[in-house]
């Protein structure tokens, strides 16, 4: 590890405070920095995960250039924070936008005065829902699947609507294309599909397969939300420990790859529908849950995404390694760890 200095913004969220303990733990001599608003539910909670590792936390929020005046110097940001919730941007498009498109802005001007690399958290929501949703499917006893097509590469036409969410990501992705030719930053795109694990406080617009387990935990009605309410809309999902290994390989290669654009998730292989996801959480905690039909299909919402990891397995020779079950299991296990706080929680 060459670097010195590593900053995570959204360092206390899901995906931002596995990446501080995973980098902490495999390299001690780096000094790993965490910086959160502490807004999103939840994030509160792994604070203690961060201070037992020595792991410095500042409370501080990307919209705000003041707080990215940091008084030590960084070598390598992470840019983990956004507001990820699709249904958010309906919402409160001002919200959004400033989250997730000026604040990375005031994320690369960090980058830029103290000559830093970045590894940008994206989205596969960039690509549009409409041309997604246009692919010809078949629906089988248990799933959509789609017809005689594998999955979503960075090929994939990026024309037309893809919710307000997805267009804040793609625009600071362009924007930080213009920062690394103009000056000389480092930086790798990665394009996640739902990633998943322990530590993911989900609800039911963002986090799907926590919120599902949650819900089967401590025995919370359920919906199947449109596409006729059958729950067969599909996606893959990546463990957040598979996520942080690809991370790894990428920082140590930075250099070489400098530039690139991954598609990341868990591709046909590793993917669930919603009855699929009931079907595991009910032989895992053993509970059944009731579960409605909405028949309303949301505002840009999708009926299948599977990522295509060709680009990356091929630069890095990286495949995702835990299974459905497994990452449902871990998510189940950390549930029951953290009982008491998360019931707490959750109401």
């Amino acid at each position: 590890m060459k670097y010195k200095t590593l900053l995570i913004t959204g360092g206390a969220g899901f995906i931002g405070s596995n990446l501080a303990v995973y980098f902490k733990d495999k390299y001690p001599a780096l000094k790993v920095v965490a910086l959160d608003n502490l807004i999103r539910r939840g994030s509160q909670f792994n604070l203690p995960r961060l201070k037992e590792r020595g792991i410095k936390f500042i409370r501080g929020d990307v919209r705000q250039p003041k707080d990215l005046n940091l008084k030590f110097d960084i070598d390598l940001v992470f840019e983990c924070s956004a507001e990820p919730s699709v249904l958010a941007g309906y919402e409160n498009p001002a919200y959004i936008i400033d989250t997730n498109l000026i604040g990375t802005i005031n994320c690369l001007e960090l980058c830029r005065r103290a000559k830093a690399d970045m590894v940008f958290l994206s989205t596969s929501r960039v690509y549009p829902y409409e041309k997604i949703n246009a692919i010809k499917r078949v629906e089988t006893a248990t799933r959509f699947e789609w017809a005689g097509f594998s999955g979503i590469d960075t090929d994939f036409s990026l024309t037309g609507p893809r919710t307000l969410y997805g267009a804040t990501k793609l625009a600071s992705e362009l924007i930080l294309q213009e920062y690394t030719a103009a000056y000389g930053i480092k930086a790798i795109v990665n394009r996640c599909g739902v990633v998943a694990g322990p530590w993911q406080f989900g609800k039911v617009d963002q986090g799907v397969f926590t919120y599902w387990m949650l819900a089967h935990y401590f025995k919370k009605p359920l919906k199947y939300i449109g596409f006729g309410g059958k729950g067969k809309q599909v996606r893959d999902l990546l463990h957040v420990d598979d996520l942080c290994g690809l991370i790894d390989l990428e920082v140590n290669n930075l250099k070489k790859l400098n530039g690139n654009t991954y598609n990341v998730g868990g591709a046909r292989k590793v993917s669930l529908s919603l009855l699929e996801t009931t079907a595991l959480c009910r032989q895992i905690t053993g509970n059944k849950v009731k579960i409605e039909k909405g028949l309303r299909t949301r505002p840009g919402d999708i009926a299948i995404y599977l990522s295509s990891n060709k680009k990356v397995s091929l630069d890095l020779k990286w495949q995702p390694q835990k299974q459905p079950d497994a990452i449902l299991g871990d998510i189940f296990s950390w549930i029951r760890n953290n009982e008491i706080k998360l019931k707490k929680l959750i109401g």
